[in-house]
């Protein structure tokens, strides 16, 4: 046990290049500067971003894989440190978090964050996800707090599980920060991005159903037949081959990079053309903040949950049906023509890291 109580235990399987990953990895920082003790809880101590946890925290590698093997091991922490508060992110952990407090006997708060649309991620994914909306409905009305990252995902919460959205505590991600200006400086080889080439339209994130690239692949195609341009998506995930194989077949192999995962991805953004976010849902996607940030014209779907909330209904940026590669291609043309939005400098303080911090640590009854 350590020789002082830590204030904030941070649950969370791994830190591979997620949003909410992202946002932990904001915030920590933040947290540290205000005197906060803080520790890292993972199931696995690894993924990309996990150079980027500060000195200052201190790392608990429970050291397994699957979240509910490392029950045992998350009972037993809170058994030997009792950290103030415990604060979750993502669906499973989660349910893991509350099982624990309860298993520990401990008087530690636990606050679950949820991050996603529930109802559309179980309704989409494989079949394991499916019991997450019954779990969610038994388990999250046990925890001390429960966070939303926008007012969609805490409205899709509370008509699952039936807490009221009194409950539930919505506060926006800490998407802005010095970091991403700072590193969309940093050299960008790639040839597309090069004095003279054609505009480059740019799409990030998992090569997952979820994100729909496939859609943005066919406007793409559209957009081509009008205007010299190529199309570049970062990112990985279980459709890579999927993606490749229809960009072949529409004939666009020449135009069309997958890259794969990129740690920084911002010297892309700020160059870019346009970026465009073809997601069918999302919680608060965090690309999309950073493309207003960085300047770069935003397209996104009308999805559930988050882009509405960004683009203040479509002021700030182009807001599409879902899965409408027609509407996508037009937008995309209209904004290569010279047509854009200008981004209110105020609008984006909601999305800064140190006033997001600030509305944490006041929920968590840290400051």
């Amino acid at each position: 046990m350590s020789t002082t109580q830590t204030d904030l235990a941070i649950h969370i399987r791994f830190l591979y290049g997620g949003g909410a990953e992202r946002v932990l990895v904001n915030l920590m920082p933040a947290f540290i500067k205000q005197g906060v003790k803080v520790d890292l809880v993972m199931n696995m101590a690894e993924g990309p971003y996990l150079p980027e946890v500060p000195p200052e925290v201190r790392i608990i590698d429970l050291k397994t894989k699957k979240t509910l093997a490392g029950l045992p091991k998350l009972v037993r922490y809170l058994r030997q440190e009792r950290p103030k508060v415990l604060l979750s992110f993502l669906h499973y952990p989660n349910e893991m978090a509350i099982l624990a407090k309860y298993l520990a006997f401990v008087n530690t708060r636990v606050i679950v964050s949820e991050r996603n649309a529930l109802s559309m991620h179980a309704g989409n994914e494989p079949s394991s996800e499916k019991w997450s909306a019954i779990s969610t409905k038994l388990l999250y009305p046990l925890a001390d707090g429960i966070l939303a990252n926008s007012n969609g995902v805490a409205q899709d919460l509370a008509n699952i599980t039936g807490i009221s959205p009194k409950r539930i505590k919505v506060i926006y991600n800490p998407t802005i920060t010095p970091g991403i200006f700072e590193k969309s400086q940093q050299t960008l080889d790639h040839p597309w991005f090069q004095l003279g080439q054609p505009p480059v339209v740019l799409g990030v994130g998992r090569l997952d159903p979820q994100k729909n690239f496939s859609t943005l692949i066919k406007a793409f195609a559209k957009v081509r037949q009008t205007k010299p341009c190529r199309l570049m998506i970062l990112g990985r995930g279980r459709e890579t081959v999927q993606l490749q194989a229809l960009i072949k077949e529409l004939d666009l192999e020449n135009d069309v990079a997958l890259p794969g995962f990129t740690n920084n991805p911002y010297p892309y953004l700020k160059k870019a053309a346009v970026f465009v976010l073809s997601s069918l849902w999302e919680g608060l996607p965090n690309v999309l903040i950073e493309a207003l940030a960085l300047g770069t014209p935003v397209i996104s779907t009308n999805c559930p949950c988050g882009p509405e909330e960004i683009l203040d209904g479509g002021r700030y940026g182009s807001l599409v049906p879902v899965g409408d590669d027609e509407a996508i291609a037009k937008e995309i043309l209209d904004i290569l023509s010279g047509n854009s939005r200008q981004v209110d400098s105020a609008w984006l303080e909601q999305f800064r890291v140190e006033n997001v911090a600030q509305q944490y640590l006041e929920f968590l009854g840290l400051n």
